[in-house]
């Protein structure tokens, strides 16, 4: 009997090549899905036969609604030791069991550095200039002696703080929990919320979307921040009130954002944060790295494994 794989969401036509599927052999089906499927109802359709699925994050979420419409699903996989989009009850409920695998922690901090360095060097315009036959876009700014803030002195935010300390930057820091001798542990300063706003000459976040966190950064705190500063998010976007972002960005509120990370994903073709100029976008990307995709597929893969040995590993939803 043969077990059919769905391998969800591979944007970038990756999975294949980031592990060994054909060790499966023939018993095994592996079918890659790299577009987007829009809509639960179309989840379930395009899934009723499979056996295994193994998701890329949170790209495709699966609440109990899914999981009951699926009769066939045995085996849900996600890359990450936890999904917040999994209902791992409502899957142990129906017997299937849900297995995880180790991500990498860091690749998201250089993101965020590149997104800063892209900012304030304008290498986006500078390269489409270049290509376009001309020389010189726009004039850069210098990092040195400029303010770094850091919302979230984690250990993704500690790594972007050491960057701009190296580049002999002002790095300051605060969130609701951070305590000074974080900060002092890390090297930065730590300072008060509106004054995080205020001083920033770049803001970049690193903070857990939670319902503390959602919203957390909206018009009035967009208002507080420098006409000439920068916002980068690479961590998740309802934590920034994207309408409010728009808008001060529209507007010049501030100068410029690094988004990696959105209410809706993938994007929207029409939305209207990628006509805005000041705007340097990429499509949640941050964690996406060839090493993270040979380590999480790798592992999925094992996963797949040792389910059909019937000695599953990882597992997330055990009693």
């Amino acid at each position: 009997m043969t077990t059919r794989i769905a391998i969800l969401d591979d944007y970038q036509n990756a999975a294949l090549d980031a592990a060994d599927w054909d060790s499966l052999g023939a018993a095994a089906e592996v079918t890659v899905f790299n577009t987007y499927i829009e809509g639960e109802a179309a989840v379930a359709e395009t899934l009723q036969d499979f056996d295994v699925v193994i998701g890329m994050r949170e790209r495709t979420p699966f609440p109990k609604s899914l999981i009951d419409a699926l009769p066939n699903l045995k085996l849900l996989v996600t890359t990450g030791m936890r999904n917040l989009s999994f209902d791992m009850d409502a899957a142990r409920d129906r017997g299937v069991v849900v297995s995880g695998t180790a991500m990498l922690g860091y690749p998201a901090s250089e993101h965020a550095v590149a997104l800063m360095m892209a900012l304030f060097k304008k290498i986006p315009l500078e390269n489409q200039v270049m290509h376009e036959g001309g020389w010189q876009g726009d004039v850069s700014e210098g990092m040195n002696g400029k303010t770094l803030g850091i919302l979230g002195l984690g250990k993704l935010g500690a790594k972007v703080a050491k960057v701009g300390l190296a580049l002999d930057m002002d790095v300051i820091a605060w969130s609701e929990n951070l305590t000074r001798e974080r900060c002092e542990e890390v090297g930065v300063s730590y300072v008060h919320k509106d004054a995080l706003y205020a001083e920033s000459d770049v803001l970049s976040i690193h903070q857990v979307l939670s319902d503390r966190t959602r919203g957390m950064i909206g018009t009035p705190e967009l208002t507080l921040m420098k006409s000439t500063a920068y916002l980068i998010n690479t961590s998740r976007g309802p934590i920034v009130d994207e309408a409010a972002l728009v808008e001060a960005l529209a507007n010049n509120t501030i100068a410029g954002a690094g988004i990696d990370v959105y209410d809706v994903e993938p994007l929207p073709e029409n939305h209207p944060i990628r006509s805005l100029d000041n705007a340097i976008l990429t499509g949640h990307t941050g964690y996406v790295v060839k090493e993270l995709y040979a380590l999480a597929y790798g592992e999925a893969l094992e996963n797949v494994k040792a389910w059909i040995a019937g000695e599953p590993v990882r597992v997330l939803n055990a009693e």
